[in-house]
Parts: C-alpha cells; structure tokens; sequence
C-alpha cells in the first residue's frame, strides 16, 4: 500500500480549500489532516498533528503569510511548505524560497501542475512554475541569486542583505537583535557555504547578489 503525505491546507477562502481537498482526496498518495482559514488556526492545526507538507496561501485575510511561514519554520523544521499565490512575480519567489518556503506554484496553475509542485516537494525538491523557472533564467544572475536562496537559511540571508548595505558586525549585531558572535558566526557560514574565501569577498559577493535580486527600476 502506498504511503500517504500528509498535508495541512493554510487558505482563507474555503471553496479554494474545499477544492484542494477534493482534488488530493482522489490521489493515492496524499492525506489532508487538516485545514485552516487564518494564521491562528493554521498554527493549532500544525501542532495537534505536525504534517509532512503544508500548502499556505500567500495572502491570508488580506496580509502577507511570511511570518506565518516563518514560524512554521521555526516550530517545525521538517514541515515542507508549498506557497500558493495568485502573484506572477519571480523575485518574490526567490525571496520566499530564500525565508525557507520549498516551492512557489500560482493559482492559475493546472491541477496536473499543481499536483507536480506538490510531489516534489514532498519529495524533498524545491518547485517553481514553469513560467517563473523561464523568467529568472531569461535574466542574469538569476541561477545563482536562486542558489542562495536554497543554500542560506533565513538568518543567513537576512545577513548578507544587511552585508549588502554596508553594515559591520556591530551593527547588523544591533538590527538583527543576536549577540555580534552570532553574526560572526553567521558570517563564516555564508562564507562556507558560498565558497569565499575573505571577509572582503562576502562584501563584493553581497553587493553583487543584493543589486541582482533588486534589479533595475525594483522598488527597495
């Protein structure tokens, strides 16, 4: 008997999350074990039975569901989180795949392709739409600014951003509300993880990945 991914529906439009959960109902390899309309009740439902997957709509009662996401992160690392969105926009995808989400599919997707998205996340890849995959690497920098994403976790990357902007330890120590070790020691782990050698390449590699990930005419 195939074993069955558990998953948690995060959309505040119940006819959206009915028909999610019809739509997995009739595939052999997924279980719905829990459904939530807001932040709130999404995190109730996480923690009565922590799920393999959680599909979370980007946009919850009119606000953004990043902290949500980055709660869930925090409270349950290994919850894969598919983000759903009705916004066509690759930055923003990175950016979320970069704060810890595994994969970004748009609302307008096929079920075939939403399916798709939701297998390989679950099994243990990251999925962007096709149409997005095409638009970052139309542009240049775009696999590597992807790469960071991917490599970094989210302290990480909120690092190199404030790195990117010309900050010291001391001050990023102070924005970040972490002890300047823990930014030294963030430091070190970008550096690892991206293959610099100096604290004067982390520098010129974040200025670099920062005006990438801005690109022309993108507001700050």
């Amino acid at each position: 008997m195939t074993r069955r991914t558990s998953v948690v529906l995060v959309d505040d439009h119940p006819v959206v999350r009915d028909g999610l959960a019809f739509l997995l109902g009739e595939q052999p390899d997924f279980e719905v074990v829990g459904e939530a309309g807001d932040p709130a009740s999404a995190i109730d439902v996480i923690g009565r039975r922590p799920p393999a997957l959680v599909v979370l709509d980007l946009s919850l009662q009119g606000q953004e569901a990043l902290p949500l996401l980055a709660q869930i992160r925090r409270g349950w690392p290994g919850t894969r989180i598919l983000v759903l969105s009705m916004h066509d926009e690759d930055l923003y995808a990175e950016r979320l795949l970069a704060l810890g989400a595994h994969g970004y599919v748009m609302k307008q997707e096929e079920p075939a392709e939403f399916l798709r998205a939701l297998r390989r996340v679950a099994a243990g890849e990251e999925y962007l739409s096709p149409r997005l995959a095409r638009k970052m690497l139309s542009r240049p920098g775009r696999a590597a600014h992807t790469a960071v994403g991917r490599e970094l976790t989210s302290r990480e990357h909120d690092v190199l951003r404030l790195v990117a902007r010309g900050l010291a330890t001391g001050e990023i120590s102070a924005s970040l509300g972490v002890s300047a070790k823990t930014v030294d020691s963030h430091r070190r782990n970008i550096r690892e993880k991206l293959g610099l050698e100096s604290a004067r390449d982390l520098v010129r590699y974040a200025v670099r990945w920062a005006e990438d990930a801005e690109g022309p005419g993108s507001p700050s």
